[in-house]
């Protein structure tokens, strides 16, 4: 029989070999300590794999899973279906987390009894710069879909990896990763938040999300496009059906916009059933019904 532990930790790995130590140091090296730390080898043709075996050489808590590459969305659902914990947590193998992330998120979840627990992030570049991608400044527990949407920034900001969640709760919802598709982050953020009870946002530690231009989102430039495009439309479909409302900007089908001398002189978006033109892409200055 295995034991549950209390945080079960779900990293997908794809020939990350330059970045895979920092990331396993932030984990294994967290002030909370009672972790099960679920690496997923997605098929890495480099030396990730070696680099992980040497790790789970020295930390009995480490479980690798070897796999042929399937994709980002495989590895994390086979990381869910291995996963012991009471809560789940995802690290990307390129990123890092600061010292107290799951210690923060864990005794925060458990204070407000939250299937969800969020932090902030941070976007460290090469050049050294490490702007705020996302800040909160105070503890807060969102009960509502509407609060939970508008603080979370749903769907413009669904990152999986600035969370825990309650496991018991993806189990409910029977919730994974649709494969196949990059962008899998919205469809499992966009359902989680609907249907879960609460969550709660946690000031004071920060997700460390690496600038990666060899990233899968970034080597795949076609695919990338129509997946995205395809996972908005399988939001507005969905916030329709639930009676979601959020900010109409997202629901924008086309943005145009003309310039003289680099300078936007109209912009024009375009939804569904109507048009909107922009002077200086500021001043509204016409509006149009779209015949269906």
């Amino acid at each position: 029989m295995v034991m549950e532990v209390s945080i079960s930790v779900i990293v997908p790995i794809y020939n990350v070999e330059q970045y895979l130590a920092r990331c396993l140091d932030s984990i294994i090296n967290q002030s909370f300590k009672d972790l099960e730390i679920i690496c997923i080898n997605d098929g890495s043709t480099d030396n990730s794999l070696e680099i992980l075996k040497n790790y789970a050489a020295k930390d009995s808590r480490i479980l690798i899973i070897d796999q042929e590459n399937k994709g980002q969305a495989a590895a994390r659902n086979k990381g869910l279906k291995s996963a012991h914990g009471k809560y789940v947590g995802f690290v990307d193998s390129d990123d890092w987390i600061d010292p107290n992330f799951f210690e923060m998120l864990y005794n925060a979840a458990e204070k407000y009894q939250a299937d969800s627990a969020c932090c902030s992030i941070k976007r460290p570049h090469k050049s050294g710069r490490t702007p705020l991608k996302l800040n909160y400044t105070e503890e807060k527990v969102l009960s509502t879909c509407a609060e939970k949407y508008k603080v979370l920034e749903i769907p413009r900001r669904c990152y999986i990896w600035n969370k825990i969640y309650r496991r018991d709760e993806l189990e409910r919802q029977h919730l994974n990763f649709v494969e196949g598709v990059l962008f899998e982050d919205i469809y499992f953020i966009v359902r989680f938040f609907y249907y879960s009870k609460n969550a709660v946002v946690v000031p004071g530690t920060y997700y460390n999300y690496w600038v990666n231009n060899k990233s899968t989102t970034r080597d795949m430039k076609d695919k990338n496009q129509i997946d995205i495009l395809a996972a908005r439309a399988d939001f507005i479909k969905f916030s329709r059906e639930h009676h979601i409302i959020c900010d109409e900007s997202f629901y924008i089908k086309k943005k145009i916009t003309y310039k003289f001398l680099g300078i936007p002189v109209l912009r024009i978006y375009e939804w569904e059933t109507i048009k909107k033109y922009y002077l200086f892409g500021l001043l509204p200055v016409l509006e149009k019904r779209i015949s269906l």
